[in-house]
């Protein structure tokens, strides 16, 4: 199984251990926090989480059930971060900028139409998630939360050989779990793929 382009990138980074980018984004501020009782019907879902989480399994099955056009974030790069990133150089939190603009941008295309879709993203800092679910009640954000542990098994099964623990580690030490103000639907990836399915649908009134 190959990495998706951002993770291998996060594995380059967490090589040099650089400092945390001062980059600024342009970001919505968010929502109160949601009264899980009454979901909000959401018109876009993201789904977020560390390398091996189950994003795009999560995101493709959730398409198929609910009909909902699907997309993962490496499609959204510029041709530019697709070269650096190819080319094994980690991308900044400036070249992150017009990626994410392009996330956000098709989300709010979504919504101006009246229409739904889903998005997977690692989406590890607040600051990303800002941009690209902000303070739209429209837009569920799904957190797949798992431990280093479990997730790393799940990782070395499905490449069936040695995976250096550089990637996963990286990815955990970036994360910035989203917080109650982000209204995040968190999911343990401990269940099966079919409950994970079940739980986000149920749960979001679906």
């Amino acid at each position: 199984m190959s990495l998706h382009p951002e993770e291998a990138a996060a594995a380059a980074v967490s090589k040099d251990a650089p400092e945390r980018s001062e980059t600024s984004f342009e970001a919505q501020p968010a929502a109160a926090p949601q009264d899980e009782g009454s979901p909000i019907r959401p018109a876009v879902i993201v789904v977020m989480g560390v390398a091996s989480s189950g994003k795009t399994s999560l995101g493709e099955r959730l398409a198929a059930r609910l009909g909902w056009p699907f997309r993962d974030a490496d499609s959204f790069h510029p041709p530019e971060n697709v070269a650096k990133m190819a080319g094994g150089t980690p991308l900044t939190d400036e070249d992150r900028k017009p990626w994410l603009a392009a996330i956000a941008a098709w989300i709010d295309d979504l919504r101006t139409k009246g229409e739904h879709g889903i998005v997977t993203c690692s989406a590890l800092k607040r600051a990303y998630r800002e941009v690209i679910v902000g303070d739209r009640p429209d837009v569920a954000l799904v957190y797949l939360k798992g431990s280093r542990e479990l997730i790393g098994r799940r990782m070395a099964a499905r490449q069936h050989h040695f995976m250096p623990p550089a990637l996963l580690d990286s990815q955990f030490a970036t994360l910035e779990e989203p917080g109650p103000d982000e209204r995040p639907l968190v999911v343990s990836v401990e269940d099966s793929k079919d409950a994970i399915v079940q739980d986000v649908v149920d749960r979001l009134g679906l």
